[in-house]
């Protein structure tokens, strides 16, 4: 069995065929740039990032879009309060968007089209459905009529009656409740460079027709995977189809992947919340990358299966970071034990049907008495992104096998050993470790090493030198608000056999 997906458009579990064998055409909505982006944003590119390494992993090429909206009505408005241009607003937010990207290692993205650089593409489309029957125009406005697209619903199992009140217009400009907008006219006060030419008069697309065309644009009439958080199954991914196959008269997507929605202290993230709108102002992806590593915010996220929301919190951040953590105390007490540093080497890991393991390596290397737990753990990693890219459980396998690699060191007492083959076995059977975790995006570079600048560390080494003395007095109450205070400058403290270490998080 090959890799399996859960497809919302069938709502089962499904072989994953791609169109053209060994190629991968993939498409994401990405943000409204009106904005900065909060950890939301953030969810989708991680998830489908490590669904296309593991795709390249399993030998397929893959194209990966993702999206810009810049023209939109919450760029106009927020333009206006800012006291902006719309393009100079969309400009820095999504710059602002991107650096973020690339801080989170969400390095796969081939193409980021803008939609104000297709609108002669959304204009032939219109067009298109205009003369097969299925839109219309109204007063400048051109219209989806969903009465006319046979199997409109079919994603969000609605039918046309259920749409009453889902747009914000006005029923007498449109034939039915639920028809949507292909193309809006521009109003008198709004700014000339959102108002463009047309044949029913100035005006802007509509955001689902945006993403229909920049899709069809790059990877053609139908393509594999168009994937989104669930909460644009409808109206937007339902829009896209009906739209989308009405023009071309193919399917348009042929699996549907959807995320969960971001829960913030257990509450789903929902702008129109005014608590919510105060948590998200100060949770944009630019604060967050100062206060967090961005391999821990990409660790958050991958350690849930993707189709479950995703929690974000005081409390999960603090387990989460504990657990990764974990993984670099590891790779550093196999620097110490090897001498040589677990991030550099690593083998490229490569899928081979006709392995145990299901990989073979560029470097091949006698991982010794680690064989097996280095087979086992590779296996059951290589099963769990097989079953609908489930990271969640992808990740339990890793901590196995950090696990086997610390019982093997202890059981051995390979610290206090001179066994130099035992050792490097240990530094090859870590690199593999690390090899799989890069195939979901994690493990790519070695955490800020204990230390800093000499005057930070000098600084440093006088404060675990005051806590070893208040401990020694037994002033334990002092000790820990020692560490505590440094804990929340994300400053972590390690007692170890050898003395005190302090790492930046």
């Amino acid at each position: 069995m090959g890799i399996v997906v859960y497809n919302t458009l069938t709502r089962t579990k499904e072989e994953f065929k791609p169109i053209t064998p060994g190629k991968v055409g993939m498409y994401l909505c990405g943000p409204t740039v009106y904005k900065p982006s909060h950890v939301g944003h953030a969810v989708g590119p991680i998830i489908f990032d490590a669904v296309k390494r593991f795709l390249e992993f399993r030998g397929f090429e893959v194209t990966w879009v993702v999206n810009i909206t810049d023209v939109d009505d919450k760029l106009i408005v927020e333009a206006e309060a800012q006291k902006t241009t719309v393009g100079e607003l969309a400009e820095r937010v999504a710059k602002d968007y991107l650096d973020a990207m690339k801080a989170l290692h969400v390095d796969g993205i081939d193409i980021t089209p803008k939609a104000s650089e297709h609108i002669g593409d959304i204009i032939d489309i219109c067009n298109k459905l205009i003369e097969k029957d299925v839109a219309y125009v109204s007063g400048g406005d051109v219209y989806f009529d969903v009465t006319r697209h046979e199997g409109y619903g079919k994603l969000s199992n609605r039918d046309t009656s259920d749409q009453e009140g889902q747009r914000d217009l006005k029923s007498g400009e449109k034939r039915n409740s639920g028809d949507f907008a292909l193309w809006k006219a521009a109003k008198p006060e709004e700014p000339d460079e959102v108002k463009f030419d047309s044949p029913w008069g100035k005006g802007r697309p509509g955001w689902h027709i945006e993403c229909s065309v920049m899709a069809m644009r790059y990877l053609g009439e139908t393509f594999d995977i168009h994937g989104g958080g669930m909460d644009l199954v409808f109206p937007h991914h339902e829009n896209e189809i009906a739209q989308s196959e009405a023009a071309s008269g193919k399917p348009f997507a042929n699996v549907w992947m959807h995320n969960g929605l971001t829960r913030i202290n257990t509450k789903k993230i929902s702008k129109s919340d005014p608590e919510m709108k105060a948590i998200l102002a100060s949770m944009t992806l630019h604060v967050l990358l100062k206060k967090h590593a961005p391999e821990l915010i990409r660790f958050v996220v991958l350690s849930t299966h993707y189709r479950s929301p995703i929690e974000w919190g005081d409390e999960e951040l603090a387990a989460k970071r504990k657990a990764l953590e974990s993984f670099h105390r590891l790779f550093e007490r196999v620097e110490r034990l090897a001498g040589a540093s677990p991030y550099d080497d690593v083998p490229e890991l490569k899928y081979d049907a006709s392995s145990p393991t299901c990989v073979v390596e560029s470097s091949p290397h006698d991982e010794g008495g680690l064989r097996g737990v280095c087979g086992e753990t590779t296996q059951r990693f290589v099963a769990a992104m097989d079953d609908d890219f489930n990271t969640g459980n992808a990740i339990a396998a890793l901590f196995e096998f950090a696990s086997g690699i610390n019982r093997h060191i202890e059981s051995g007492k390979l610290e206090a050993s001179a066994d130099g083959a035992a050792k490097a076995d240990v530094l090859g059977a870590t690199r593999r470790l690390v090899g799989l975790g890069r195939l979901i995006g994690l493990f790519l570079d070695p955490p800020q090493k204990a230390g800093g600048d000499d005057l930070t560390d000098a600084v440093m080494q006088v404060l675990i030198q005051v806590r070893q003395h208040v401990r020694k007095n037994k002033d334990f109450t002092t000790a820990d608000m020692i560490r505590d205070l440094l804990k929340e400058q994300s400053i972590t403290l390690e007692d170890r056999a050898d003395g005190t270490i302090w790492r930046k998080e």
